[in-house]
């Protein structure tokens, strides 16, 4: 039994050890892909200043991919100006392509909007959208890619 519990507990160690580094291995292939600003917001749930980001009042028609992976998110169809400074969307192309999560941080009670490929921070969704489904996506120019329809 002496020798069973530091044996298991190196293999406790080397476990933890190996997916620190794996973890460690993935962020610095984000932080060599991405700028600065959008690191900070796609993985390190960042957000930027209001009225800031390129796209809050973007009017050209095309889609909104995730910045990180490019996997389409929105388009201009569902885009709204809701006077936030953010770009917002009353509805994402697909529910399969983001993941909620809550989000307590800075003593406020939201939903946390996530790419569900690659798991980068968007944005946060809130309930006082307008129709057809009175949700507000709002989301970090910075997270975005923007494709022009008229560009393609």
């Amino acid at each position: 039994m002496k020798i069973l519990f530091p044996f298991l507990l190196c293999l406790l160690f080397i476990n933890v050890n190996c997916t620190s580094q794996t973890k460690n291995t993935e962020e610095e292939k984000w932080k060599k892909k991405l700028s600065n600003e959008q690191y900070y917001i796609l993985r390190e749930k960042g957000t930027e200043r209001a009225f800031t980001g390129k796209y809050w009042n973007n009017k050209k028609e095309g889609e909104y991919n995730c910045a990180a992976c490019g996997q389409k998110l929105f388009t201009s169809n569902t885009k709204f100006d809701s006077g936030t400074g953010w770009p917002c969307f009353y509805d994402v192309v697909d529910d399969k392509y983001i993941n909620f999560m809550e989000d307590n941080r800075y003593g406020m009670k939201r939903t946390e909007i996530i790419c569900s490929n690659c798991n980068s921070h968007l944005g946060h969704i809130f309930n006082d959208g307008p129709n057809p489904t009175g949700l507000r996506y709002c989301i970090n120019s910075a997270s975005l890619d923007f494709i022009d329809n008229n560009k393609r």
